[in-house]
């Protein structure tokens, strides 16, 4: 993935309110700027709550050995900018995170398969930026090799999902797809398996072998999976549920499905 983060130079602001330097987003919040600095990336510009200097010592520090320039500003400032989210003192301006295009999948997939049995993550029309910083977490916690995503109803590259991230949007591969349906039917004609999740499935999810080329494919909450990607499956599969509640939130659900694959390819191996 490029390098990046997420409020828009280009958006509108007030005049009289903080503005994101043009050409930058932002990352907002101590872990998810401690990951930037852990991976050698470097914010273009560091904005510290005043008063915080002390507390945030190291980080600045740290920052400041990367090339960041530091500045000092009111807290009020801070909130206007990151809309009243928790930047718990400070504020990175970073060049934008922009995902991979479809040629870039193919050349990976190839590669990949020439080694181990790729694991993919397919979001269909998962919009919310927390689920989707969530769901990149959890394809980071389980070590697959990517996320695909459509250009249409998906969720945007942005500050938010960098901070419920924390550190995996920049690490895990996100790859934009035109048309989701057609992307599905070449990953399995690679020989990848395509596996969509539905509540309404006959087969559970610990039926079916993840221990190949395997893709998961979450749909959005409430509508799931649009007909033409679950029309493009080759299994659909349901988590067997046992309360009163009869669905998961989709990032919940995205961590049981990978890791179950993970615990099949352990006891495979």
């Amino acid at each position: 993935m490029k390098p990046a983060s997420t409020r828009r130079g280009s958006r509108s602001h007030s005049n009289a309110g903080p503005k994101t330097p043009d050409g930058l987003d932002q990352v907002y919040g101590v872990h998810a700027l401690q990951s930037l600095l852990d991976r050698g990336e470097a914010p273009r510009e560091l904005w510290v709550q005043q008063g915080a200097g002390s507390r945030l010592k190291e980080l600045i520090a740290l920052a400041q050995t990367h090339g960041a320039r530091v500045k000092e500003q009111p807290r009020d400032l801070l909130d206007q900018l990151t809309q009243g989210a928790a930047h718990q003192g400070v504020v990175a301006f970073c060049p934008l995170l922009t995902p991979e295009g479809e040629e870039s999948l193919w050349l990976k997939l190839r590669a990949w398969q020439a080694s181990t049995p790729p694991l993919l993550l397919i979001l269909d029309g998962v919009t919310d930026v927390h689920n989707f910083g969530a769901c990149l977490r959890s394809a980071d916690a389980a070590g697959a090799h990517g996320v695909i995503v459509a250009k249409d109803k998906a969720a945007p590259l942005n500050a938010t999902v960098r901070k419920v991230a924390c550190g995996a949007a920049e690490v895990v591969p996100v790859y934009q797809v035109t048309n989701l349906a057609r992307t599905l039917a070449k990953l399995k004609d690679a020989g990848v398996w395509i596996t969509g999740t539905a509540g309404e499935a006959e087969a559970s999810l610990f039926d079916i072998n993840m221990t190949g080329p395997t893709a998961l494919v979450m749909g959005a909450e409430g509508k799931g999976m649009r007909r033409l990607t679950r029309e493009a499956c080759d299994n659909l599969a349901k988590l067997p549920m046992a309360g009163e509640v009869s669905s998961l939130n989709v990032s919940v659900a995205t961590g049981i499905c990978l890791f179950e694959a993970v615990r099949q390819r352990q006891l495979a191996s």
